[in-house]
């Protein structure tokens, strides 16, 4: 029998279903990339069709990510090498950092995600002992 019109209806009792992790991770590191990809596409188009030093400035700031990245792990130098010597071209050094820069959210994405699925089951488990 249901409840009578207008009469709230409780919530139903028992685990709540969960997201799968992996997609949930996967589509909040996409929405990002997607983000980061159109805000670059922007400012480069920007840079090029109405120069200035806020959007030098703001296109140097986006380029940081993937650079330190890629200083981290020693692949800067020897990109910035091959591009100075003329055997990578712009477009390669941008598709580079473009593929370093979705790396780096995917992997932040999977830290943080992993970091909130541990402080919610963490969570979890202390409920489940009160009760």
């Amino acid at each position: 029998m249901s409840a009578p019109a207008g009469t709230p209806r409780s919530p139903p009792s028992g685990p709540r279903p969960r997201a799968p992790l992996w997609s949930v991770l996967g589509g909040n590191a996409f929405i990002l990339s997607v983000l980061y990809l159109l805000l670059g596409i922007g400012v480069e188009l920007g840079r090029r069709m109405y120069p200035s030093r806020f959007l030098q400035r703001l296109s140097l700031s986006l380029d940081s990510l993937p650079a330190r990245a890629l200083e981290l792990v020693g692949a800067l130098s020897p990109l910035r090498d091959a591009y100075l010597e003329g055997r990578v071209s712009e477009l390669g050094v941008r598709l580079v950092f473009g593929a370093t820069t979705l790396g780096v959210i995917f992997l932040l994405a999977l830290l943080v995600g992993l970091a909130g699925w541990s402080v919610r089951g963490a969570l979890e488990r202390r409920l489940q002992q009160r009760h």
